[in-house]
């Protein structure tokens, strides 16, 4: 019985632990977010900055809960992101970008502008087997500022992306 302790202890030592790929955490695929301006306004500098921010800050908190495993995008598809100036409407190409990535899933995002007073935030994951969405959510925010931008998107992470889903009667956050 010792020995069979022992060598389970050595086992998780020498990295014989699974891995998280191997505890069935998906792979994401990250294309990035971009700002939809309805409003009678120009965007500002202040807005890329915040849309950069709560892009940092959707991946940081999803990868720390250990539900999600963010893959480096390859430099082709990266380049093809950057050049891609609204996802929502390529036609499903972020599907591809994620297939050439390597990954489960595929994550972007948009925040809309109605106004200065009105914006939300949306965050959409695909699967990339069957191209098929895997879910979609949103908040709304109150005010253009960076307290408002980051309140929303920690908002989403907690309250959508890490509740579990497949028991949308009793869905609690994991």
């Amino acid at each position: 019985m010792k020995i069979r302790r022992t060598l389970a202890v050595v086992l998780l030592i020498a990295g014989g632990a699974p891995s998280r790929a191997e505890q069935g955490v998906p792979t994401v695929a990250f294309v990035g977010m971009t700002i939809i301006n309805s409003s009678l306004e120009p965007t500002s500098d202040q807005e890329w900055t915040r849309l950069n921010r709560i892009e940092s800050d959707l991946k940081s908190l999803l990868e720390k809960s250990g539900r999600y495993r963010f893959l480096s995008l390859p430099p082709g598809v990266a380049t093809a992101t950057a050049g891609h100036p609204d996802i929502s409407g390529c036609n499903g190409c972020q599907i591809g970008w994620g297939r050439e990535a390597g990954a489960d899933l595929v994550m972007w995002g948009t925040v809309q502008k109605v106004s200065n007073l009105i914006l939300n935030i949306n965050v959409y994951l695909d699967d990339v087997k069957s191209g098929r969405k895997y879910l979609g959510t949103s908040v709304d925010i109150r005010g253009n500022t960076d307290e408002s931008w980051s309140r929303g998107i920690r908002y989403l992470v907690e309250n959508n992306l890490l509740r579990d889903w497949t028991d949308t009667d009793n869905a609690k956050p994991r």
